[in-house]
């Protein structure tokens, strides 16, 4: 298949799971078509694995330390990503996967800059750093961001009682809950239902702000047995459970996801992708009618613009 043009790509969350998984089928593509890669990750042995491992399929790689929970972190890391591009050691930017994501249990949780930490690392440090490499993008590019359909609820997520989201105003969301509200599992996964909700708004209200050339995706990888979330809502034996369950065929997984990731970033198949287009899997999807909401994305819009100019300290 052929690739789109070589160049850079960015992804966040490299170290394990879906993101592991992307950053090495990256990585082991064919010479002509493979592109140099960027992990911006919690620094430490595993970013430093990771980095060695798609190094020793032939990529060249730039691991870069940064605690996606803290937003001045994430503008070191977007000014370290200019300046290698600047010096030529790097190739142009032209893919940015934001894969990087939690569930934090307790959303009393609050980031470095004091905003809930589901939100903030889902969401709020995307917004971030696509914002600083805004104008580092060359043409063609793609920006995909991991979404989720626990947006909105189904039957099977019914019965694993994941919530859906709520929205609500950005701002109210971003703060973590006061001290004198109990925390509880509906809480935590109403915010990460939030944070998923609002990377679809985001991609939608993005595309209308990037250049010709540069387009938004949002990919679904599945919901994987056995991973982050379902660790979250289960605990150890549930991950047991799903770890079992992802032998099954057609079942998800970070190694069966993940190269599908990285064809979504990188893949001739996916050069039509743009407007924040939704792929779940394999296969491009409709959203629900409530997730295209031009209001609310505007409002988000301008939200997350006074969000990461003045950090919240309540």
């Amino acid at each position: 298949m052929t690739a789109m043009t070589p160049g850079t790509v960015l992804i966040t969350g490299p170290t394990g799971g879906l993101g592991r998984e992307t950053t090495l089928a990256l990585a082991r593509r064919a010479e002509a078509e493979r592109p140099d890669l960027l992990l911006v990750g919690r620094p430490g042995k595993s970013l430093s694995a990771v980095a060695s491992e798609a190094r020793a399929e032939g990529a060249v790689v730039h691991d870069i330390g940064a605690d996606l929970a803290r937003l001045s972190d994430v503008r070191a890391a977007a000014s370290t990503v200019s300046e290698l591009v600047a010096a030529g050691r790097t190739r142009p930017l032209r893919g940015l996967i934001g894969n990087a994501g939690l569930m934090s249990v307790d959303t009393h949780a609050a980031s470095a800059d004091g905003y809930e930490l589901t939100f903030a690392v889902n969401y709020l440090a995307h917004a971030q750093l696509i914002d600083d490499l805004r104008n580092q993008f060359s043409s063609p590019a793609r920006i995909v961001l991991v979404g989720s359909n626990t947006y909105h609820q189904n039957i099977f997520r019914k019965m694993l009682r994941v919530a859906p989201a709520h929205w609500r105003d950005p701002i109210e969301m971003a703060h973590p809950l006061p001290a004198h509200e109990p925390a509880s599992m509906e809480r935590s996964g109403i915010a990460y239902s939030d944070s998923k909700l609002a990377i679809l708004y985001y991609a939608h209200e993005l595309q209308r702000h990037l250049p010709d050339g540069v387009t938004v995706a949002v990919f679904e990888p599945g919901f994987m047995p056995g991973t982050g979330l379902s660790r979250a809502f289960g605990g150890p034996a549930l991950q047991r459970i799903g770890q079992a369950i992802q032998a099954i065929p057609g079942v998800s997984s970070p190694a069966r996801s993940g190269p599908l990731l990285a064809s979504v970033a990188a893949d001739a198949r996916w050069a039509h992708l743009k407007g924040g287009a939704f792929v779940v899997k394999n296969a491009e999807r409709p959203v629900r009618p409530f997730a295209h909401d031009r209001i609310r994305e505007q409002q988000l819009w301008a939200a997350t613009a006074q969000l990461l100019r003045t950090p919240s300290r309540s």
